[in-house]
């Protein structure tokens, strides 16, 4: 071949193809540039066609905006007639609102509120001042200003009528009438460590209150959180001159006293004056089936109110999560009565589950409820009087994901299930309806795809998203009896992306450790990938158990920055291993009370199978990376399987869950139980296998990480220097858990060290993240 030749075909060659050559590589910020426009700052915005979220009319019909390459349109939908328009003259409303507001709108970022096809009206914001528009002449005047109302105080809780909202004051619970602006306290026994509705579960603490108002407002559930005896978390901040002591309560696993709760009832007058109710019954453990916190979005976690605010429903939860308990309290009395106790052998619920998977109906004296005592979450109906079984909803393989609507006359449900179909992804979300005794399952979403899903309210039509990793969104508009297809409502364009060089991820399934399990994940290559070549690979994980490495089974133009990374010259992977949510309860509680396995041999086993399947990955090279649970996985990899991963990136990992709020601990694993010097949570601890580490091992944590305590972290440095092992750390002196405004220099030390000591290449010195304009 001439030289020249040579010379030719090597100038032309790809970045990617350049980095997997065995000679060293000066990096360059033009390398990281490309990377970095793979983020979702950039990628997002070459997306459009994507349907926003219907409002639905009285009339039946619906509006939403449509992403468009400009900004944004705004739809009309007429489900019986099957036609979808533009709601109104974009053009002519921007200008409307551009002469009553005296500043420039444009037609494709119009701030749309309400629209009402009736009245012919739209309500819209410029700048700061809303308008309301008359559509049969498009003429705008500023909307009247809202009769005068008390505003609410900071950190409160409104009522559904908007007549009230309470907050905290001096650990008490107090009210202020939002028609009259006066106050008054609700409780007054409330002390510090005994106050009411308080937001502190320890990795979570706030001042905002934990209330469930009842539908017209009249009434609240609430509780008396007790944190006496419970010891104290403990961070110092980094400034200039003495530094800040920030303490608060937060059990630890094994602790002798945990949090309760004293729950009690709320009933306000028609000048919001309060009658307290306590509930007949002792103190609850601080749990909840769903979270490892008993706030569910401001409000109660497991808690309904009857429609006529008589009553209220919740479950009680005990401290190792295996025993739960239905009951029923009178509002005005405060007597409570159990209707059903579920137990299991290893945790009941867990977060990956719904908060609102059972329901009650006073009217017909029965209860829909959910259990997993066959191996998969099913509904069962029973009889709220006696807690008698009357018979099973739904059967078969696959897991009940959500109850999106229940007809009580009908006696009927739609609910979104995952992995009813065996020759299907088992991840992806479906919707289909049934009867209550168990007969008419109907698959409403026929498409082999993720599915979003949408109900009109009176339940005769939904729009329906759906997608999978690899393909963009389509929005149609179905009939929520048949399924029956409507019509097409949008359909994703990705072509501007695609433009960029973006590919999407490789949908891949292997075999577990034991040779037999399916797991799933996704697959990142370089944009101009050379299967003749080898690249190292890096796995992100986050081993569970409430989610996994691979997050939404729907379209994403960019998942963290995983392509990002393989842009740089690596293959990237995120698998759900045994023990991660979705699938079976076997396959979720895989290593209950075994959380050091962090599904480490699932990933190693899935990676091996790819490195056979795809020969440019170079398997002799692996990394990993992980964030929080992943920090600790990534930490547990390096010590437990030290001879296959060489280079990992622990961040903020709770590596030891002695170390980390009970609920977690507790729940997945266990209570701690000790025997003479050591415990069950011991040989789970990644600093007890901290001397078993060969490969690169960089540490980041937080300083005023007030979720995972930094703690962790300095006890796996604390073994690592008595070990005399080399590794690298970062302790940010003022991030919380997630990192905030460190976020992206630590982004760009994690490539960095992926390029020096995976690829043994020499990354730019000190690249600025964030200075690329949005969609470049």
């Amino acid at each position: 071949m001439p030289l020249l030749r040579v010379l030719a075909l090597c100038a032309a060659a790809t970045p990617a193809l350049l980095f997997a050559q065995s000679a060293p590589r000066q990096l360059t910020d033009a390398d990281y540039q490309r990377a970095e426009r793979m983020l979702g700052a950039s990628t997002a915005p070459l997306v459009h066609g994507i349907a926003g979220r219907a409002t639905w009319l009285p009339d039946g019909r619906f509006w939403y905006r449509a992403s468009t390459v400009a900004g944004g349109d705004y739809v009309l939908v007429n489900p019986a007639r099957r036609t979808r328009d533009a709601a109104f003259d974009h053009a002519r409303l921007a200008a409307a609102l551009g002469t009553a507001s005296g500043t420039t709108v444009s037609a494709a970022a119009l701030m749309v509120q309400t629209i009402d096809p009736v009245a012919r009206t739209v309500t819209a914001t410029a700048g700061t001042r809303a308008f309301r528009c008359e559509l049969s002449t498009y003429v705008c005047a500023e909307a009247p200003r809202a009769a005068a109302r008390s505003v609410a105080p900071p950190n409160s809780s409104v009522s559904p009528d908007g007549a009230r909202a309470v907050f905290i004051r001096n650990h008490n619970l107090w009210v202020r009438d939002l028609r009259t602006g006066a106050e008054r306290a609700v409780t007054s026994d409330g002390v510090e460590d005994f106050g009411y509705a308080t937001n502190n579960a320890g990795w979570v603490h706030n001042d905002n209150p934990v209330v469930s108002w009842s539908a017209d407002g009249t009434r609240l559930s609430t509780f008396q959180h007790d944190s006496r005896g419970v010891d104290h978390m403990y961070l110092v901040s980094t400034n200039v001159g003495s530094p800040q002591l920030q303490q608060w309560r937060y059990p630890l696993p094994g602790d002798s006293v945990i949090f309760r709760v004293s729950r009690i009832v709320v009933s306000f007058d028609s000048a919001s004056f309060a009658t307290v109710t306590r509930l007949q019954m002792p103190p609850d453990a601080h749990r909840s089936t769903v979270s490892d916190h008993i706030a569910c979005g401001g409000a109660v976690c497991d808690l309904q109110w009857f429609a006529d605010n008589s009553k209220v429903a919740f479950l009680s939860s005990s401290r190792d999560h295996k025993e739960v308990w239905l009951r029923i309290a009178d509002a005005a009395t405060g007597a409570v009565r159990t209707v059903l106790h579920e137990t299991s052998t290893t945790q009941i619920g867990d977060a990956s589950h719904p908060e609102d998977l059972w329901r009650v109906f006073p009217a017909t004296n029965e209860f829909i409820w959910w259990s997993d005592r066959d191996d998969w979450t099913h509904l069962y109906l029973y009889d709220l009087t006696t807690g008698q079984l009357k018979n099973r909803i739904t059967t078969g393989t696959g897991n009940v994901s959500g109850i999106v609507r229940i007809d009580e006359k009908a006696r009927r449900i739609w609910f979104t299930a995952n992995g009813k179909d065996e020759a299907r992804d088992p991840y992806f979300q479906h919707l289909y309806r049934v009867n209550f005794d168990g007969s008419g399952l109907t698959l409403l979403t026929p498409e082999v795809a993720n599915h979003s899903v949408t109900l009109s309210p009176d339940g005769r039509w939904f729009t329906d998203t759906y997608s999978t990793p690899d393909t963009p969104p389509v929005t149609v508009l179905r009939d929520a009896n048949t399924g029956r297809l409507v019509r097409e409502l949008e359909r994703a364009d990705i072509s501007r992306l695609t433009a960029t060089g973006w590919k999407a991820p490789t949908p891949v399934r292997m075999k577990a450790r034991d040779g037999q399990t399916d797991i799933y994940g996704l697959l990142y290559t370089p944009s101009t990938l050379d299967s003749t070549r080898k690249y190292p690979i890096i796995n992100y994980i986050y081993p569970g158990p409430q989610s996994g490495s691979v997050g939404s089974r729907s379209f994403s133009p960019a998942r963290s920055d995983h392509q990002a990374l393989a842009e740089l010259g690596f293959v990237v992977v995120a698998i759900d291993g045994m023990g991660t949510p979705g699938r079976s309860k076997t396959f979720r509680d895989f290593y209950y009370g075994r959380m050091g396995d962090n599904t480490i041999e699932d990933q190693v086993a899935g990676m091996k199978e790819l490195a056979s399947r795809y020969r440019f990955i170079d398997i002799d090279k692996a990394g990993m990376w992980g964030h929080s649970g992943g920090g600790f996985a990534t930490a547990a990899a390096m010590f437990k399987a030290p001879d296959f991963f060489k280079v990992g990136i622990s961040e903020s990992g709770n590596h030891d869950n002695r170390n980390y709020e009970d609920d977690w601990g507790e729940r997945y694993h266990g209570l701690l139980v000790r025997t003479g010097a050591t415990d069950n949570y011991t040989a789970e601890a990644n600093q007890t296998h901290a001397s078993k580490l060969k490969g690169k091992l960089f540490l980041i944590h937080g300083m005023m990480d007030d979720n995972v305590p930094p703690y962790n972290t300095l006890l796996v440095v604390d073994a690592l220097m008595k070990a005399n092992k080399d590794f690298d750390l970062i302790m940010l002196p003022q991030a919380r858990h997630g990192f905030g405004a460190d976020g992206a220099y630590i982004m760009r030390r994690r490539w960095d060290y992926f390029v020096q000591h995976l690829q043994g290449n020499t990354p730019p010195k000190e690249y600025q993240m964030g200075r690329l304009a949005p969609g470049r």
